[in-house]
């Protein structure tokens, strides 16, 4: 049989920004978790699995990855030899089901603040003398259901406390054994828990705990000399800063974006890059011109970015629906709201499904759009569909100061009765804080 490179192992290793040889390094201690013993497995065979070359790991190996990487083997490229139905294997042996340990987090991250930190930090007599790469990975994966529960519900408290759980769990597997790379990476899983609670406390619209968060944020991901991990902090900071309407700061955090090892190498971040920089120009009444070009360099940029590339879990909202929904806001911005409508149905059409946070966020941009044209009546009804989306969780604070937004310019450009009408109808869900 022709010896073809092993696609899903190789795309599983990208997306969890990993080497053979930190992969290896996780096997064999995953290996010593059930054996007791340190496994083998050497850097050529971690190799050859990616090459194609060895299509069905030694058992103690294979019961490794599946652990490891919370896949079946079959899942990760492998091929049983001949008869395809392999033996099972024994209990003790299963992985758990990343699927569980995803459900009990995001429980945790909707109740009180001790039962969310209880599925991240482990009894002190529980935590492993040695941390490796599999320790890393299952942070990441929290990372991730956060990601998830934020793109649903949007930013809260719950959410910032069990982020922040995770950051301390983090840090305190700095005190055990580790090789350095691994201690560079749980630096850099911190700063993604801590931006993460940074980015719920913009949404929640609690501004003065987000800026603290990015502070910290900043530091842990120097100390991770991860340029991903920078780049992240300065979106945030670019979006902090326009929040709080220091546009000169949003500009100088959205550049910053731009200097980043990251940006310069791939142009998926980069178009985020000159995207942030043109919302935060378009504030600045004699830059709107400027904020245009860099609207069109984001665009240039988006157009050379392979989007099926794997890419970190933080960056992963960004693709040409979140650009459009920026287009909007820049459109909006500089008194262009026919294209601004334009741009956020076309963003509406390329949102996922589980994208109900972001979904709101530009149907309420939408209405604005609408009402800025004169169009009032579609304006109303359009921000109606706002409460519907996120029907049945409180709104985020960043959405509830849009639909204020909104509400003061109905006053302005609508009929006193209209205006009285969608108050008294929306007042509930659109004053209730989150």
């Amino acid at each position: 049989m022709a010896e073809t490179r092993n696609e899903p192992l190789a795309a599983w290793i990208d997306r969890h920004g990993m080497s053979i040889e930190e992969l290896v390094d996780a096997v064999n201690d995953a290996i010593h978790d059930f054996t007791g013993r340190q496994g083998t497995t050497s850097e050529r065979t971690g190799y050859r699995w990616l090459a194609g070359k060895s299509r069905w790991p030694q058992e103690r190996q294979r019961i490794a990855l599946e652990r490891v990487t919370g896949l079946a083997a079959t899942d990760l490229g492998f091929v049983p030899r001949g008869n395809p139905k392999t033996t099972p294997l024994p209990p003790a042996a299963l992985p758990e089901d990343p699927s569980v340990h995803r459900r009990r987090f995001v429980g945790a991250a909707t109740g009180a603040a001790a039962a969310v930190a209880a599925p991240l930090i482990a009894s002190p007599n529980s935590r492993p003398q040695h941390v490796g790469t599999s320790d890393v990975i299952r942070l990441r994966d929290s990372v991730e259901t956060l990601v998830q529960l934020d793109a649903a519900r949007g930013g809260h408290t719950a959410l910032e406390r069990a982020a922040l759980a995770g950051a301390d769990e983090a840090l305190s597997l700095q005190h055990h054994s580790a090789t350095q790379r691994v201690r560079q990476r749980l630096y850099a899983v911190a700063s993604d828990f801590v931006s993460t609670a940074a980015w719920s406390m913009i949404d929640a619209g609690q501004l003065d705990a987000a800026g603290k968060h990015l502070d910290r944020a900043l530091t842990l991901a120097g100390m991770s000399q991860d340029p991903d991990m920078s780049m992240q902090v300065w979106n945030l900071r670019a979006m902090l800063a326009r929040q709080r309407d220091d546009y000169g700061e949003a500009i100088a955090a959205a550049q910053a974006m731009q200097t980043t090892t990251i940006a310069r190498r791939s142009p998926l971040h980069a178009s985020l890059a000159h995207a942030r920089t043109a919302i935060s120009l378009a504030y600045v009444r004699d830059r709107r011109s400027a904020a245009l070009r860099s609207l069109g360099r984001a665009e240039d940029a988006l157009g050379k970015a392979d989007l099926a590339d794997p890419r970190p879990t933080w960056i992963t909202f960004y693709g040409p629906a979140e650009l459009y929904s920026l287009t909007a806001i820049v459109r909006d911005v500089v008194g262009d709201p026919a294209e601004a409508e334009a741009a956020s149905h076309r963003a509406l059409g390329a949102l996922p499904h589980s994208y109900r946070r972001n979904r709101g966020h530009t149907t309420a941009r939408l209405a604005l759009a609408q009402l800025h044209q004169g169009d009032v009546e579609q304006a109303c009804a359009t921000s109606a569909d706002v409460f519907e989306i996120m029907a049945g969780d409180p709104l985020p604070g960043r959405m509830r100061h849009l639909l204020g937004d909104f509400h003061r310019d109905l006053i302005t450009l609508a009929p006193p009765r209209v205006a009285h009408e969608w108050t008294d109808r929306y007042r509930t869900e659109w004053s209730t804080p989150a």
